[in-house]
């Protein structure tokens, strides 16, 4: 399976009272990174030259995705620095309307010896903008978005309802 790093840099902002990243905009990062990695950039030429991204987030687009859920796991605190972190990306499901979007958060590729700063899984439903109903994913996106597609991430803590 082939996971896409997408450096994402830190603003001072994003600190909160702590001055570590947000857990909030911890969730932005994440936005950053996934927009950078399957959303096309008509006009711009898409400079990310990247595969996966194949959704058209031009004005008119035919379609939008909708965040259905998000689960986050906060592994270590993210203090401020000039350095960007780097989110890895892949699909741990690709339904009929839907991706689930994995990511780790993390200092450069991850190794043992580097514990994340968190993982995440996002839940996204392709929409017909017309019609503001749900849309099959397209041949071309399967095509696009199957190398990525892998194992879902592996939370550390579940509710016993949940297991």
């Amino acid at each position: 399976m082939t996971r896409i790093d997408v450096p994402v840099q830190l603003r001072w902002a994003d600190l909160d009272a702590y001055g570590h990243v947000n857990n909030a905009q911890m969730l932005q990062l994440l936005e950053e990174a996934r927009i950078e990695a399957f959303w096309s950039h008509p006009g711009a030429g898409d400079a990310t030259g990247r595969p996966s991204a194949v959704i058209d987030a031009g004005l008119g687009a035919q379609t939008t995705t909708l965040v259905a859920r998000q689960e986050i796991e906060y592994l270590r605190p993210l203090d401020y620095r000039r350095a960007p972190v780097v989110v890895q990306l892949w699909i741990g499901h690709l339904g009929g309307a839907s991706i689930d979007v994995c990511y780790v958060v993390h200092d450069g590729v991850p190794d043992a010896e580097s514990e994340p700063y968190a993982r995440a899984t996002t839940t996204l439903v392709l929409v017909d903008t017309a019609t503001g109903r749900p849309r099959r994913i397209t041949d071309t996106e399967r095509a696009a978005w199957s190398p990525f597609l892998g194992e879902p991430v592996a939370m550390r803590r579940r509710r016993a309802a949940e297991a």
